[in-house]
């Protein structure tokens, strides 16, 4: 029977418990592995995100604000 490598690794998950240092070890690798953004790409992001929210919030509230006039008309 031909097993590869992804199967051999699924057959090993399931027979064995759960193991921390393998858990930590292996996250431990995974992080390493992660691009962490720079000071000035996250305060860009950052400013684009607070932005966002401010325009979507207004636009909320603005629509809010003319159907509460609009239904102050019609049923008012």
């Amino acid at each position: 029977m031909v097993v590869n490598k992804k199967e051999e690794v699924a057959i090993e998950g399931t027979t064995s418990g759960f193991n921390a240092s393998t858990f930590l070890k292996e996250t431990k690798e995974e992080l390493d592995k992660v691009v962490w953004p720079g000071r000035q790409q996250l305060l860009s992001e950052s400013a684009g995100v607070l932005l966002m929210i401010t325009l979507s919030a207004s636009l909320i509230y603005l629509a809010d604000n003319f159907l509460r006039w609009a239904s102050g008309q019609i049923f008012g």
